[in-house]
């Protein structure tokens, strides 16, 4: 009697516990349950068993994301063993993966990281992963055209700056130096999160991140922790009044113990966008989108376009899906197959559509064809002590890419177009292992691209084809690399941490001009090897009192690619750039110098200010072909410029931040950012291109039960004339008003709000660009979005 007696004083007092989301109320995953010796996690249904703590226990609830809370025993049995936490609007310790490939504390690491999580990305709820971007306010977003978006850190942007996938590098080798549209083929609603790392990644990473790495970790399958199989379904539905916005989207989770699968698919269409119309009257008509050219009978037509606030010919259609499957072999053992695919409709490039020559458009048509995005990854995740790591990573992966150009001039019947199809496999293989003190990571990453170019011209009325010069060269080019990295943590003592790295890299190019009928260049073949070596080292000191100092010296790396190497194009009316095949690497040199200060741990102020010595960057400057600065190019007698090595330059800023919690359910966070480049020359220092003038956002979020709202404040100063580029990628011709000739200062006041009516349904709604203002992002085409009603609602089951 006496056994049967304590086991059911032991069951009597089992009990289990669920925490949540105080807004969401949606379960949160990792919370430890802590109190004298005894710890628990909660799992992904939020739940975790009491069962090992007394009854007279207080105990505590901490998670990263949240504020830390405590109950007494009573308290719970009070709240039914139900606890809702809060989430903070900023956390001092995030875990990160980027900056060395597997998770570690953030405040353990020299170099500057931001995070998006999950939920965060949620409540921004932006139309394409290019506004998640320009919305977090640390990054810009240069657009040609809607269905396009091109960040921008410290001063670099496109081929410059690095995209990770779930591990495998998105740029390859026809990343152009001029603005890229790839990130929207990366579906944001279905993020798990997302990091960006500020300044050189190229220990890390390798080739191309100079200025930083955004990587993108889409969600996994979620397990079921019970017997049986779980299924979840989340949906949403979302319109948006500036953008005439219809997006859905559905995933479906399916999973046991061991299996899981995870099903993404996201749909949506845009209209024509709509520009702010309340103008600043010294900027005269600036942006206003008078005339678009249609075909009409047969002939084409300038129209007169009724509301000048449309961007007539902007709007684009765009399909995302996703499917991954996991398999947890055993506790150290997991295995993911990871697939996405991502294609558009035909996308207007807006900018080349606004052109006008002898008072008629320029163009009849320019778009880019639909943009797919086919990738394939396999996982392979090993955990558990051995000799030669603690945690292992290797991973598989496959992407291929269709892009095309294709325009046809005003009152021309033929359309010019011009397609690129890459094969890109790329392997990595990451290890770490912790010896005392001691952390290593290393590993070794190889990729292989293969680029195709074609080109033709069709007359739209006969049908005839004939042939015209293809962007990249028509013999095929390819590109490898083949490199090896060790990065190295030591935790010299509770206040010092250093953190050290090496990567030798190698880098190799062939491209092949087969026909020179269009341009009799004076070679038919380009091949290039190059090897760097690269470095970092950093200090991390925490004297107590809350102060964190950081000093980080690093080095980056970019070996030339097909795009810089040899296409042919034309950048700007009027402008043409051809090849050369002397181009050489690039490489950067950076001090980062870091401060912050948190005040009762309730107000974190802080900074990073940085250095970057930037020798032989790539810009593209005036030069001559056979001896001629002007050749016949698509009609026209063009300006000849290439890419070439500029002796050196050098881009230095910072970044301030001010996050302050007021109450537990009010607070308010502030980031600005300042950046100055110049090319180096024998007189006066030249503009250096994609230099962003200052920007930041500032933000006030209130979080109550079921409620979460946040006002927000994005701005940008003026970018002068003095501080173009005008033989780059500025654009100033685009993005300049023409009666000041530089890009206005503007400001825009902004509100979302999310209301969550049950645990299944969730409705949000957001008014951005409130005072409906009338602004051109930095070195953009086309006229940002005027007041915009944004209405979503969202359902689990």
């Amino acid at each position: 009697m006496s056994v049967l007696g304590m086991l059911i004083s032991v069951l009597s007092f089992a009990q289990t516990i669920t925490v949540t989301d105080e807004a969401t109320l949606q379960p949160i995953n990792g919370v430890y349950i802590y109190a004298k010796t005894s710890t628990v996690l909660t799992n992904s249904k939020g739940q975790a068993d009491l069962t090992s703590f007394s009854k007279t226990d207080s105990l505590w609830f901490s998670h990263v994301g949240y504020k830390l809370k405590s109950y007494s025993y009573k308290q719970l049995e009070a709240l039914q063993f139900k606890v809702a936490m809060s989430e903070v609007a900023f956390a001092i310790d995030e875990v990160i993966v980027s900056a060395s490939r597997f998770e570690e504390s953030s405040k353990d690491v020299a170099q500057p990281v931001k995070v998006l999580k999950a939920a965060e990305l949620q409540f921004m709820n932006q139309q394409t992963m290019a506004d998640v971007m320009q919305s977090s306010g640390q990054v810009l977003v240069q657009k040609s055209q809607l269905g396009g978006g091109s960040p921008i850190i410290r001063g670099f942007e496109t081929n410059k700056v690095l995209m990770v996938v779930d591990g495998v590098r998105m740029n390859n080798a026809i990343y152009r130096g001029g603005h890229l549209q790839n990130i929207i083929t990366l579906d944001n609603t279905i993020m798990d999160k997302v990091e960006i790392v500020f300044g050189p990644g190229s220990v890390v990473y390798g080739s191309d991140a100079l200025g930083g790495v955004m990587h993108f970790y889409t969600r996994n399958p979620l397990l079921n922790d019970g017997d049986g199989i779980r299924t979840e379904v989340q949906a949403f539905t979302r319109y948006s009044t500036a953008y005439n916005e219809k997006t859905g989207h559905v995933n479906f989770n399916i999973a046991g113990k061991r299996f899981g699968s995870l099903t993404s698919f996201t749909y949506s269409d845009f209209g024509d966008l709509r520009q702010g119309n309340v103008r600043n009257p010294f900027y005269g008509d600036w942006g206003k989108r008078t005339f678009y050219a249609a075909r009409v009978d047969g002939k084409d037509s300038m129209m007169v376009n009724e509301n000048h606030n449309i961007q007539k010919v902007s709007g684009y259609k765009q399909y995302d899906i996703l499917q991954k499957f996991m398999f947890q072999q055993n506790e150290r053992v997991s295995h993911i197959l990871n697939l996405q695919f991502s294609t558009s409709s035909d996308v207007p490039r807006y900018d080349r559509l606004t052109q006008v020559s002898g008072g008629l458009p320029r163009f009849a048509e320019w778009y880019y064809g639909p943009q797919e995005r086919l990738f394939a990854s396999y996982t392979l995740n090993l955990s558990g002590q051995t000799k030669l790591y603690d945690n292992a990573r290797v991973i598989a992966g496959f992407q291929q890419i269709e892009e095309s150009r294709n325009d046809r001039r005003f009152n021309n019947d033929k359309r010019n177009s011009r397609v690129e199809n890459l094969n890109i496999f790329t392997f990595n293989a990451d290890f770490a292992k912790k010896m005392n003190k001691h952390e290593l990571r290393y590993g070794v990453d190889a990729w292989y691209n293969d680029v195709q170019s074609t080109a033709s011209s069709e007359n739209i009325v006969t049908g005839e084809i004939s042939a015209i010069d293809t962007r990249y060269p028509d013999g095929g080019s390819s590109m490898q690399s083949v490199s090896a990295y060790l990065t190295h943590s030591w935790e010299i003592s509770d206040k010092l941490i250093l953190n050290d790295g090496l990567r030798v890299s190698n880098v190799a190019l062939n491209a092949q001009f087969n026909d020179t009928t269009f341009f009799p260049f004076p070679f038919s073949s380009v091949d290039q090897n190059n090897n760097a070596l690269n470095g970092n080292i950093g200090l991390v000191y925490m004297p107590g009192s809350d102060w964190r100092f950081t000093a980080l010296a690093s080095s980056g790396f970019r070996a030339p690619n097909v795009d810089d190497l040899s296409k042919v194009f034309e950048s700007v009316a009027g402008s043409v750039v051809v090849p050369n095949p002397e181009l050489g690497p690039e490489f950067t040199y950076n001090i980062d110098l870091g401060m912050s200060k948190t005040i009762d741990k309730k107000v974190t102020i802080g900074g990073t200010a940085y250095y970057t010595w930037y020798r032989n960057a790539i810009t593209t400057q005036p030069a001559l072909f056979s001896g001629q600065d002007s050749i016949l190019y698509d009609g026209e007698l063009s300006a000849v410029t290439n890419s070439a090595n500029a002796r050196e330059a050098y881009i230095y800023g910072f970044n301030a931040y001010l996050n302050a919690s007021i109450t537990s359910k009010f607070s308010i966070t502030n980031t600005v950012t300042y950046t100055y480049g110049r090319i180096k020359t024998d007189t006066t220092d030249y503009p250096l291109d994609h230099i962003p003038p200052v920007f930041g956002k500032t933000s006030f979020l209130l979080q109550l039960k079921k409620f979460k709202g946040e006002f927000f404040v994005m701005y940008n100063s003026a970018k002068l004339t003095k501080n173009y580029n005008l033989q780059g990628e500025d654009n100033q011709a685009f993005s300049a008003d023409p009666v000041n000739g530089y890009t206005p200062a503007w400001i825009t006041l902004n509100v979302r709000t999310a209301y969550q009516f049950t645990k299944n349904i969730r409705l949000q709604v957001a008014l951005e660009n409130i005072l409906d203002q009338n602004y051109r992002v930095y070195s953009s085409n086309i006229s940002a979005a005027g007041h915009n009603l944004v209405v979503t609602l969202r359902g689990s089951f």
